[in-house]
Parts: C-alpha cells; structure tokens; sequence
C-alpha cells in the first residue's frame, strides 16, 4: 500500500463510535472530517451516533479524525492508510463537513475510499481554477448542502457536482431547502439520509429510494434532489 504524508500538528483518530473498535470484528470505517479552524463538528457528531446504533452490528466503527490546524486532505488519506493499518482490508467512507467535506471530496482517491459523503462542503474556488474530479471515479458520491448557507456557496457545491457526474455515474447531491450551514432545522433528515446512503455504499448496495433515484437521474435532476421533511421516518419499508 502507498504511504501517505503524516498527518499535519499531529491528527489523530479518535475514539471509534460502532464496532467497538475491535480489529476482529471491525468490517468497514468511517471517518469523519470537521470542518475549520474551530473544529465545528457541524451534524458529524449526531450522525456518528446513528451510524453506531445502525451500523455497529455490521462491523461499522466511525472515528473522528482530530487535526490541529483545520481539516487537510493529507490528514484524511493519512486517516485511510491509519484505518487499514489497524483494521485490514476494509472499505472506507470518508465523511466531511465545511472543510472536511472538502477534504474528504480532494483525499477520495485513496485506494481504501469506498464513499464519500460532503455536506456543506466549502468546494468555492476560482471559476479559472475548479476543484478536481477524477479522484471520485469509482466511487459512491453523496454532497449535502442547505439552499440557505450563507458561508459556503451551495451553486459552488453543484458545480462541482454536475462536474463529478461526468466522472463519475455514482454521484448525487441533495438540496436541503430553508436550511444554513450548519444544517439545524432538518438534521435528523441529514443524518437519516447519511446512514443510509453510507450503509448502502459500504454493505448491502442498496439505498433508499430516493437516494437510488438520485444516482439514477440525469443531471442536473439528481444533483439538486430536495431533502423531504421527515426523510428517515419509514425508510427501506
């Protein structure tokens, strides 16, 4: 396995929430990425809980991964090579919010990444110069971002997006409407739609509805799927 650069100021993983961090029983990782300087965890914590009560008995384990200096994506594929060092040949999700959704979408490359999933990601960057794309090739893609947020421009996200659809089939991205950068007013539809689309990505293939409407669709459809109020009440039937 390629070795990656160290982590920067000394990234960490953290405690892992799931499979109680045990090698034997561990199948599959998450990673999660706050976003800035302050280490805003955005609806990443809520959403590692739901991903150990819904996943934990798959062998899901889900560690924060700690920086010192806001989210890089050097510490999140020095996070992957750490997570396949200690549990094996296991897929990986990366999971970003703000500049750790950015993070996870320019890391994805990594040869562990299985998914990844940015929501709110700060992917604004010069109209000359867009982010890159052609890492997300074989992966399973989900952004996230609120109609409303006022700090990372969701048109950016959606660039991006419609970009990585021609890249990459297996891309779609869901509009939260009314909702800020934080992503408060419908969190347990984000975190719903997080656990289902990174338990479908990393286990069985398949995904609620209309996340697998989502990827099906033409863009710009499938990149500007609304988020319904109460996604999450009666998924999978």
């Amino acid at each position: 396995m390629a070795q990656h650069a160290p982590p920067a100021r000394g990234a960490r993983l953290g405690r892992a929430a799931g499979a109680n961090g045990s090698v034997s029983t561990v199948s599959g990782v998450v990673l999660l990425l706050p976003g800035g300087s302050r280490f805003s965890p955005g609806p990443l914590r809520p959403l590692a809980r739901a991903l150990a009560r819904a996943g934990g008995a798959q062998g899901l384990a889900a560690h924060p991964v700690l920086h010192g200096a806001g989210a890089r994506e050097d510490d999140a594929r020095w996070a992957a090579d750490e997570a396949v060092r200690r549990y094996g040949d296991v897929p990986v999700c990366l999971a970003g919010y703000d500049a750790g959704g950015l993070a996870a979408l320019r890391a994805a490359g990594h040869e562990a990444v299985q998914a990844v999933l940015a929501l709110a990601p700060s992917t604004d960057g010069a109209p000359d110069s867009p982010e890159p794309v052609k890492q997300l090739a074989g992966r399973q893609v989900l952004i996230v971002h609120g109609t409303d947020d006022g700090r990372c421009d969701p048109e950016s996200s959606f660039l991006l997006a419609a970009r990585a659809k021609k890249a990459n089939r297996s891309t779609c991205r869901f509009e939260v409407h009314s909702d800020g950068h934080r992503l408060r007013e419908h969190q347990a539809e984000v975190v719903a739609l997080g656990v289902d689309f990174v338990l479908g990505a990393m286990f069985s293939g398949r995904y609620s509805r209309p996340v697998t409407d989502a990827l099906a669709a033409p863009p710009p459809l499938g990149l500007r799927m609304p988020l319904a109020s109460g996604f999450g009440r009666s998924l999978r039937g």
